[in-house]
């Protein structure tokens, strides 16, 4: 952004003589109000008043268990919008309103003829002896019915209302039930005529569908015994049935032979592995098995209570043995017995099977004719049956049509719900609402034609002297300033009051970098010294003297020849930081690169010191890490140089207002190579009013050369005295990376080591 202080002063609004011009004027504002207030109360007097009278009708399907149809369809209680619609026109229509006239005999109602002298021009009309004919007067009466009628709908509901206006509330409210009435009747006349126009067509087609009926189902049974199209139960055609007797044999028949084939198989395979096959149920149920299962059982019984007591070499043991193998023989050929018996049985239902299937082709065969036949039949079927079902719904629509327009039981589908009765307060004029608008714009009126004749006059307006104001620069901001802006949870504070800045030390030796930034531009003001260098009470005893020398001038121009080294200073000698200080409050460093001689934590002390001041002068402060190689717990400048995170996530709010902290990070070093520490510098520029860079020791691991090219102040650190030979070496480095020649600040003193 850049600043411009115009000579020229603001022209503004005086609130204050604009309310006075009000107050003053307060007595004339009230008495012209008064005044057309009861000018206008005076004309509503003679106003005729009319009062307004309303009847509500319900819109509905009336009928009931009683009243309704035979088939006991419903139908929707709630009516269409259309329906509503022309209900309305129904009621406003001619033919409703001439049986209302003719009834409360509206021709002889001077309100409604024509013939009440109501205006100037009608008594001039009657002077003329213009009287209306016999058939105008109609018109009229209908034409003044209309105007004074509203017929309207009640919000998204079913009830429509009828509003009467006249001059007698009783002729109003005896209006408003009267047309009521006459839509009901009409609406009831109009349902015995559609009822009984309709009866009559419904018994001449009656006539001609039960002869229709009759030749359906004649075709019907001539085409059922022509082609043997019996049915069964349920039904069911018998060849149908027949198919699903076989199938369901042929499934069961499968069934049981797929159960035998496994069975056997089963068996067979634990006899050749030499498996147990008591487990099979085929051979479980075999009484042969049983007997020698149990056999088997008592032998082996036997010859476990001779082991108890012999050896496995005694005779009688071996002759249990021997038996007991004999019996296992036994078990297995019965066994095998019972498999061949499945298998046999299996092949029984194969046959039974093979039998089944030809009787179900054959069966097929006979179907297939008598399908093609049942899609006929099943076609004239349907056309009798739909022909019988509209002789019954003729049928039964007939009854009814006959019962409702000889019983005349026939409900409309609009009722009155609400009757009208005669109003007591007039709806016309509101004399109140009338006076009272015309009251508010009389006094609004009155206070705008002041205010703008005060500005007119140009008494309301004073001049002030305008302040420096902020101009926007062209060109979208970057992208990565935006990021780093999200990044921080509350917005910087606005920029501080530049007419209270104080000056440097010397303002008119002082002299700026040249740097593309924009300046300030600031009234003359009488010369303040710093509050940075008020806290030093052996600084404020001499008059300070800017810290302007052959460096700094080399550095306003980096073309003249390189100066000689700075002499070295004392301890204690803080007016150079005193007047860095005041450059970043005025705008004249925005980005400060710190760099110790001896020690990291000199540098942080001048940053600390730095920040200090800038943020009690109500600046926005950016504070970079980047030297102090402490590992931090946030992520930091040294994952962003290796694309671990991104801008967004570096930037961190501190709890103290206006000021943003950029960690060091969780990696060992800085990526020097990496472009985005400078990129990153140079978007919290736009965004903070001031950024200092802590770059370590002005060595080989220093972090300048990943700011290289940066627009900045580089400031190093020292602490006591700084040989020339020291401050040459790191002015050459400084000046070879592309840098202004250095400036040289030394660690802030406090007051009890000064003491």
């Amino acid at each position: 952004m850049a600043f411009e202080s115009p000579d020229r002063s603001d022209v503004r609004m005086d609130m204050g003589a604009m309310l006075g011009a009000v107050i003053s004027r307060w007595f004339r504002i009230l008495l012209i109000t008064a005044v057309l207030c009861a000018a206008t109360y005076g004309l509503l007097l003679f106003v005729p008043k009319t009062y307004e009278a309303s009847a509500s009708i319900l819109v509905e399907q009336r009928d009931n268990a009683f009243t309704g149809t035979v088939s006991g369809s419903q139908v929707s209680s709630i009516p269409a919008e259309s329906t509503i619609s022309s209900q309305i026109e129904l009621i406003k229509s001619r033919d409703t309103l001439r049986p209302v006239i003719e009834a409360a005999k509206l021709t002889d109602v001077p309100e409604f003829n024509g013939t009440e002298v109501s205006s100037p021009i009608d008594r001039l009309m009657r002077i003329l002896g213009r009287t209306p004919s016999a058939q105008s007067v109609e018109e009229t009466v209908l034409k003044n019915l209309a105007e004074r009628l509203s017929v309207v709908r009640e919000r998204d509901s079913a009830f429509i209302s009828v509003i009467v206006r006249s001059e007698n509330p009783e002729l109003a409210a005896q209006l408003a039930n009267a047309i009521a009435r006459a839509h009901i009747q009409r609406r009831a006349a109009l349902s015995l005529s559609d009822t009984a126009g309709a009866s009559v067509w419904l018994e001449a087609e009656i006539v001609k569908m039960r002869q229709r009926v009759e030749a359906a189902e004649q075709k019907v049974a001539e085409f059922r015994v022509d082609n043997d199209l019996f049915t069964g139960t349920n039904n069911t055609r018998i060849v149908d049935q027949q198919l699903s007797e076989i199938s369901a044999q042929i499934t069961a028949a499968q069934g049981r032979r797929n159960t035998a084939q496994s069975r056997a198989t089963l068996i067979m395979g634990l006899l050749d592995g030499g498996q147990a096959i008591d487990g099979v149920p085929s051979v479980r149920e075999s009484q042969v098995i049983q007997q020698l299962s149990q056999t088997k059982a008592t032998l082996q019984g036997e010859r476990a209570q001779k082991l108890a007591t012999l050896l496995p070499n005694h005779p009688s043991v071996q002759a249990l043995t021997a038996q007991i193998r004999e019996v296992d023989q036994q078990i297995t050929a019965e066994g095998r017995r019972v498999a061949s018996a499945l298998e046999a049985e299996a092949e029984i239902e194969a046959g039974l099977i093979a039998s089944l299937q030809a009787e179900l082709a054959s069966t097929k065969v006979s179907a297939s004719g008598a399908t093609i036949d049942t899609v006929t039949l099943d076609g004239l079927e349907r056309e009798a049956k739909a022909q019988r079902d509209l002789l019954a719904t003729y049928l039964a629509r007939y009854n009814e049509a006959l019962s409702r327009s000889e019983s005349s039981s026939a409900l409309p589908d609009v009722r009155v719900v609400t009757d009208a009765s005669a109003p007591t307060v007039p709806s016309a004029p509101r004399t109140s609402m009338i006076v009272g608008a015309v009251g508010f714009v009389s006094i609004v009126l009155q206070v705008g034609g002041i205010l703008f004749g005060e500005l007119l006059s140009g008494r309301a307006l004073v001049e002030s002297p305008r302040r420096a104001t902020v101009v926007a620069q062209d060109g979208p901001r970057p992208d990565i300033a935006g990021a780093v802006a999200r990044a921080v949870s509350e917005p910087p504070p606005p920029p501080p009051n530049l007419d209270e800045l104080p000056e440097p030390a010397d303002p008119d030796q002082m002299k700026a970098p040249p740097l593309e930034r924009p300046r300030v531009v600031l009234p003359p003001q009488p010369q303040i010294i710093p509050a940075a260098m008020q806290d030093e009470p052996e600084v404020v005893a001499e008059p300070v003297q800017p810290s302007v020398s052959p460096h700094d001038e080399w550095y306003e121009n980096p073309h003249a020849p390189e100066p000689a080294p700075r002499p070295a200073a004392g301890l204690g000698d803080n007016a150079a930081l005193a007047n860095l200080s005041a450059d970043l409050t005025l705008g004249r460093a925005r980005i400060v690169l710190l760099s110790g001689l001896l020690a990291h934590e000199d540098v942080e002390a001048v940053a600390n010191k730095l920040v200090d001041d800038a943020l009690s002068r109500g600046l926005s402060v950016a504070l970079v890490d980047a030297g102090s190689g402490v590992a931090s717990v946030e992520t930091g400048i040294t994952d962003l140089a290796l694309d671990a995170v991104s801008f967004g996530d570096v930037v961190f709010k501190s709890e103290r207002e206006g000021l943003a902290e950029v960690p060091w990070g969780h990696m060992a070093e800085l990526n020097l190579a990496s472009g985005k520490p400078m990129t990153l510098v140079e978007a919290l520029t736009d965004i903070y009013e001031s950024v200092i860079v802590l770059t370590g020791l002005g060595d080989a691991h220093s972090s300048l050369p990943a700011f290289e090219g940066l627009e900045c102040r580089v400031v190093l650190v020292a602490r006591g005295e700084v040989d020339e030979e020291t401050l040459s070496a790191f002015g050459g480095e400084v000046l070879a990376m592309g840098f202004p020649y250095p400036q040289v600040v030394f660690t802030p003193t406090r007051r009890a080591e000064v003491a």
